[in-house]
């Protein structure tokens, strides 16, 4: 499903129009990367989680050269899959 698929099925669900379900869809994304852009947790019950994680610098080689090149500490945006929704995917219809 994509974004314009989603804000389609709110929509039609919520009995909204497009451009208040498109609203409602930017904000709820928006929302959720300002979260994470402030490294808290965003917890959505049974379905998911994001949280930030922090990796540190290290030295890594150049595969074709050989040579030492330093990787600059990141962070990235994780998603982790909760139990209900795992359980969901998994049973078979």
């Amino acid at each position: 499903m994509t974004k314009t698929g989603l804000i389609a099925v709110l929509g039609n669900g919520a009995g909204l129009t497009r451009s208040k379900a498109e609203a409602v869809v930017r904000v709820f994304f928006d929302e959720i990367s300002n979260a994470l852009t402030n490294n808290d947790r965003v917890e959505i019950g049974g379905l998911c989680s994001f949280f930030v994680k922090r990796y540190k610098g290290y030295t890594a080689r150049n595969p074709k050269t050989g040579k030492a090149i330093k990787v600059k500490p990141k962070k990235l945006p994780v998603f982790k899959c909760g139990r209900e929704l795992k359980e969901r995917v998994d049973t078979p219809k």
